[in-house]
């Protein structure tokens, strides 16, 4: 789908939430070959008929380069040729420059007291909690330089998430342990001690969790819908966990795919989706994180050859396994080569990955996946006084470190703030 095309669906999507009919339009969807039949059971279970509209209209995007001409004309043939001219006239127009804010360092001036030294520069950088009003992250409130004997500071504004709420947020996690016999898959021994592991501390983090065990894909969309349709103004983040086989997917944000137990690859980017500013509104400005335990290909990493600073490690034994699988196309045809998820940009969402993308993971069967056991690990150890991306860096670093095959866990970070877990 073309730029343009895309820019008008957004432009048009809330008059198109308030007037489109839906109920017409799922049988000329599946014969023009937009959606297939468990795509528009996926829709119509997506709500009101409003949100099953806003959900239509996001993940038309995605649907190739003849999904918006065909769409239009469904509309027509339907009786809501004024939605179809309204989108052919934000097609047209051309799009508005963003109006930037006028944001100018401010100068602080500070009274001369004794322990203040005249002609001083000081440059500092402070970390405030979020409660303080009209900060803006990393802007520059005052530019040091001396004037007489006045001093003034340059203020670098770090801010960090409000994590006031108890519980603090949500915690889903799916663990996928056995596979149907038709996907090929092969049972993930070891992810039951993963999963107790990760229920334990994200509940000494005062998360509420839940776990829901060996979920087809659409038992596994059920759930991730379900949970971002809940209301979470009261609380102050939000994470999901998935413990499962991987493969790799096209993408534009966020790489890789995990499996059902039946077989069927669900993309992280719709995972993530789900929950941005535009599906769950009550998780606007919160921290959304994702933690994600499945394979991202089939490659194995040997490594290179560096100046050791840890002792060796035995190579990988008997007992380990990887989350990979195949990298499968679609059995047909009705994607275009463009026709792959779409969501807007996203803030405040984190998306840990257990693995790079095209490698496998491993796990042991009878401690775990490295990945799990050492954010585990970090957790306990460092929760208390480190930000998340810190801890990140550090069980990067300590997984890399194992085996004769390597592995290196990676994040893609749209968080705006540092995250701090709340500790007792």
């Amino acid at each position: 789908m073309e730029e343009q095309q895309r820019r008008a669906l957004r432009r048009g999507r809330a008059r198109l939430v308030a007037a489109l009919r839906v109920e017409p339009l799922w049988d000329p969807l599946e014969q023009r070959g937009l959606f297939t039949r468990p795509m528009l059971e996926e829709l119509q279970s997506a709500g009101s008929r409003g949100e099953q509209a806003r959900q239509l209209i996001i993940d038309l995007e995605t649907r190739g380069k003849q999904a918006f001409p065909a769409f239009l004309s469904i509309l027509r043939d339907t009786g809501q040729g004024d939605l179809a001219e309204m989108l052919i006239q934000e097609c047209e127009s051309r799009p508005v420059p963003p109006q930037l804010p006028d944001l100018r360092p401010v100068e602080l001036e500070l009274r001369e007291e004794k322990h203040y030294k005249s002609q001083c520069l000081v440059c500092g950088v402070f970390l405030v909690n979020s409660s303080m009003g009209g900060v803006a992250a990393g802007i520059p409130l005052a530019v040091g330089k001396s004037l007489g004997s006045h001093d003034f500071y340059y203020l670098f504004i770090i801010l960090d998430y409000e994590m006031k709420a108890d519980p603090c947020g949500r915690c889903l996690i799916l663990n996928n342990v056995n596979f149907s016999r038709d996907s090929g898959l092969s049972t993930r021994e070891g992810s039951d001690i993963d999963c107790e592991k990760l229920e334990r501390r994200f509940k000494a983090l005062h998360f509420t969790v839940l776990t829901r065990r060996d979920l087809k894909a659409q038992e596994m969309v059920l759930e991730l819908l379900k949970l971002s349709r809940q209301d979470h103004s009261a609380l102050d983040c939000c994470i999901v966990v998935i413990l499962s086989h991987g493969c790799q997917t096209s993408h534009i944000q966020f790489p890789g795919g995990v499996y059902g137990t039946d077989g069927k690859p669900i993309p992280i980017e719709k995972i993530v989706n789900y929950f941005n500013g535009s599906n769950c509104p009550s998780l606007r400005g919160k921290p959304k994180l994702f933690f994600i335990q499945a394979c991202g290909g089939e490659q194995r990493d040997q490594g290179f050859v560096v100046d050791c600073d840890s002792p060796d490690e035995e190579a990988p034994g008997g007992s380990l396994e990887s989350d990979a699988t195949p990298f499968r196309l679609p059995s047909n045809n009705v994607d275009e080569p463009d026709a792959i998820a779409s969501l807007p940009t996203p803030s405040d969402i984190l998306v840990s990955y257990s693995t790079f993308p095209g490698f496998v993971s491993w796990r042991e069967k009878s401690s775990g996946s490295w990945y799990v056991e050492t954010l585990d690990s970090v957790l306990e150890q460092y929760a208390h006084s480190e930000d998340l991306l810190n801890m990140l860096v550090r069980v990067a670093r300590a997984v890399s470190a194992k085996g004769r095959y390597k592995q290196i866990p990676g994040c893609f970070n749209f968080l705006r703030k540092k995250f701090f877990f709340p500790c007792d």
